[in-house]
């Protein structure tokens, strides 16, 4: 039986859209229907309804959580661009120890955010912690803790965050500037170009796949943090740095599973209508280029 070519590649493509039903498509689903239950995670299901989404929209404690997410994101994710992207820039150049350098940032980003977040914890500790250590002999004193504090906790949070995975960023961009053509800056040389221009008109329209592989992750992984904000504040102090998926794992451990899995599906939605917009906007992009 003669197969054409076009058909071929469909069938190719049947051992990846299995396992993508597998294991995203089929959990997604069995969530869809657990959120329209009561459930503690051991007795029988019962049917509610949109009981759990209503009970979401009237929680202040889930919604103050879902401000918490959007505010961490909002810092994290544009800082971590920036970040990468400048060390990008700079790293790209020739330099004794270039590679080593690559190597030492990038580094952090290997390490399971749980321990990062432990260690962060020691060298913030008030008279005790190595920064208040380091900063008492240049002779400032550093006054209160700022873990006590809602704001100062999560800048600090959004702060070892861009710390940590700025590297992971600096990668990718990185692969995007030596994928760009040496011509290119020849030409733009020979016409006089200013580097201003040079990165404006050739570099960002070059990058873009690059920024829109980061953009994307990083919205991502900010909007679904958990693991530094456990280690570091736990939430604290009360809820004031507790991220929408920390609540979600508070509630199912709280024999609210049905519950927690409508406020998943609630993130879900969060996460995907900032993704769905930059994904048109960089398609749109790319297009204009």
């Amino acid at each position: 039986m003669h197969i054409s070519t076009t058909s071929w590649h469909r069938y190719m493509a049947l051992p990846a859209f299995a396992l993508f039903s597998l294991f995203f498509l089929l959990p997604l689903i069995q969530g869809a229907g657990l959120s329209l239950t009561h459930w503690d995670g051991f007795s029988t299901p019962e049917f509610a309804g949109l009981d759990n989404f209503r009970e979401f929209f009237r929680d202040e404690r889930a919604l103050g959580d879902v401000k918490t997410t959007v505010l961490f994101a909002l810092g994290s994710a544009p800082l971590l661009n920036l970040a990468g992207l400048s060390l990008a820039l700079l790293l790209n150049r020739s330099f004794s120890g270039r590679n080593t350098t690559r190597a030492l940032l990038y580094m952090p980003a290997v390490i399971s955010p749980m321990i990062m977040g432990s260690i962060w914890y020691l060298l913030l500790q008030p008279r005790r912690g190595l920064l208040a250590l380091l900063f008492e002999q240049s002779g400032i004193t550093l006054e209160g803790n700022w873990m006590l504090s809602g704001p100062s906790a999560l800048t600090v949070l959004v702060l070892v965050n861009v710390w940590q995975y700025a590297g992971m960023t600096m990668i990718i961009y990185l692969a995007g500037l030596q994928s760009i053509p040496a011509e290119l800056y020849e030409a733009s040389a020979v016409e006089g170009a200013t580097g201003v221009q040079t990165f404006r008109y050739i570099v960002i329209p070059e990058l873009l796949p690059a920024l829109k592989i980061n953009v994307i992750t990083n919205i991502i992984g900010s909007l679904s943090v958990f693991d530094v904000i456990i280690a570091l504040t736990g939430g604290g102090p009360g809820y004031d740095t507790e991220s929408l998926s920390i609540y979600i794992m508070r509630m199912c451990y709280g024999n609210k599973t049905g519950y927690s899995t409508a406020v998943a599906l609630m993130l879900f939605v969060i996460i995907l209508i900032p993704v769905i917009i930059s994904l048109r906007f960089f398609d749109s992009m790319e297009d204009a280029a």
